[in-house]
């Protein structure tokens, strides 16, 4: 008699799970090589000042826009809810904990990526399809120190202090909305913030910029160390640059909010 079960295979990892993974192990390999010569003599410190100066200037008008905003519209929206429970005069309070412990840090985190993820991919794919990678090889330069340490560094280096600067004007955006509405002055605003705001409040928010400064940084260098494909490959090493450090950035985020809980809860 015969068996008309099937047996049943394993279904296989879709391509795009396994490229996944394969990114995701790439990644790691690259950004380790990041601790082991960021510690190595010579130490480029005119090539990371250099780009210091490029990612973080060039990036303060539209950070600047954004910080304003993020305050502004805030306290709008928050305003009719605080009021359906009578707890105006919780607002500013409310403005300044929610963008000093999370909205700074992650919108700021996440403009940087568009802005800057994106422009490292860009250049450093340019130069490996016209061989300058190569070039700076035979020419006894190390590419990866020379390139990606540095700029990595400064992505690092600067997007705390975006991320500080975001918050202030944050919390000025905060006070027009809410001296619009309350007559409230400026002295009673920033007495009001400073009483709810906690150096605890600070520190969790501004130590993970770091890591998503690391991850901005890491994330366009190894998209365009490792293109390929011609000036096709520039195109998409920009544009998945920035899609992976913004995907990067709102799962360490999680994490670290986790771990932020756990801490402070003890």
């Amino acid at each position: 008699m015969k068996n008309n079960t099937k047996e049943k295979k394993p279904i296989p990892f879709s391509p795009t799970v396994t490229s996944f993974f394969e990114i995701v192990a790439g990644l790691t390999i690259f950004s380790l090589g990041f601790f082991k010569e960021v510690f190595s003599p010579p130490y480029e410190f005119a090539e990371i000042k250099k780009h210091i100066d490029e990612l973080g200037i060039k990036t303060l008008p539209i950070v600047t826009v954004t910080g304003f905003i993020i305050g502004l519209v805030l306290a709008m929206q928050s305003q009719p809810v605080m009021s359906r429970f009578g707890a105006e005069s919780f607002l500013p309070s409310m403005v300044a904990l929610s963008v000093v412990r999370e909205l700074g840090p992650v919108l700021t985190a996440l403009i940087f990526a568009g802005r800057v993820s994106s422009g490292i991919g860009a250049e450093l794919s340019s130069m490996r399809v016209t061989e300058q990678i190569d070039a700076m090889e035979v020419s006894a330069v190390h590419p990866y120190r020379y390139l990606v340490v540095t700029r990595i560094l400064a992505c690092t280096l600067i997007l705390p202090i975006l991320t500080l600067y975001v918050n202030f004007l944050a919390i000025i955006g905060g006070f027009i909305a809410i001296s619009l509405s309350q007559g409230i002055t400026f002295h009673q605003y920033i007495d009001a913030v400073f009483r709810s705001l906690q150096f605890s409040d600070l520190i969790p928010g501004l130590a993970k910029t770091f890591v998503f400064g690391f991850i901005v940084g890491a994330v366009g260098a190894y998209k365009g160390y490792n293109a390929t494909n011609g000036t096709v490959g520039v195109g998409r090493a920009s544009t998945s640059a920035v899609v992976m450090a913004s995907l990067l950035i709102l799962i360490t985020d999680m994490v670290l909010v986790k771990i932020t809980v756990i801490i402070w809860s003890q």
